[in-house]
């Protein structure tokens, strides 16, 4: 295969094809090579693709983006161009409503389970609650063990605050894949707890997240 699509005869081109016979006809491999846009020398687009997903979609879809940075030719453009198609996949697929939906502990502790179960290093965040206990916003805001000195009450209560937040509901994963709450665990949440009701705000519930299942504090009892 030549270097560069260009150099391709136009019934092979991805994007040409995908034009004049839609885009399910095309294979993966081209799938994402329109989407990275460009190869490197030596390698087209498509000949990249199948470098990324040389161990499937799934794969790919779970690696994370550092290792994705050490793959020659897979620059900030390219993973965030490969990022952002699967985020507009998982919420098609998931059928997410435009309106604004109720916090329901089940239905984001799913979710968060797709989107962080597979993770090898603890990740933390918040999903933002307005007055009617709808999430109006989500966003990871650590990466590392809530007990470092890299996590800060005093940064989630920040964001809280610039987010214009009535509560928050915050999640962290288990690289462990167990997601049953540690002594640090409780010591966190009842720390963060306090520090929200200084400035008037709630914690709604603390969600652990674990390879196949999470843990609603709220849901136990355990948020008083």
């Amino acid at each position: 295969m030549t270097d560069v699509i260009a150099d391709l005869p136009l019934d092979d081109r991805p994007r040409e094809r995908m034009f004049k016979h839609g885009a399910e006809t095309l294979s993966d491999a081209e799938l994402l090579a329109i989407l990275l846009g460009s190869g490197v020398p030596g390698t087209n687009a498509i000949q990249l693709a199948r470098i990324l997903l040389s161990e499937g979609m799934n794969a790919l879809w779970r690696r994370d983006t550092r290792d994705l940075m050490k793959i020659a030719g897979i620059g900030p453009a390219k993973i965030a161009r490969i990022m952002a198609a699967f985020e507009m996949s998982r919420r098609i697929a998931s059928g997410e409503p435009e309106e604004p939906p109720p916090f329901d502990a089940r239905v984001l502790g799913a979710k968060l389970v797709t989107a962080y179960g597979h993770h090898t290093q603890e990740r933390l965040g918040a999903a933002i609650l307005d007055s009617r206990a709808r999430i109006i916003g989500q966003r990871e805001i650590f990466i590392g063990t809530i007990n470092n000195a890299f996590v800060s009450t005093r940064d989630i209560v920040k964001f809280a605050l610039l987010e214009h937040a009535k509560s928050i509901v915050i999640y962290h994963n288990h690289p462990s894949g167990d997601p049953t709450p540690s002594d640090e665990d409780f010591s966190f949440t009842g720390k963060l707890k306090h520090s929200l009701n200084l400035v008037d705000l709630e914690l709604t519930d603390h969600i652990i997240i674990g390879a196949h299942r999470f843990y609603s504090m709220a849901a136990k009892g355990q948020m008083q």
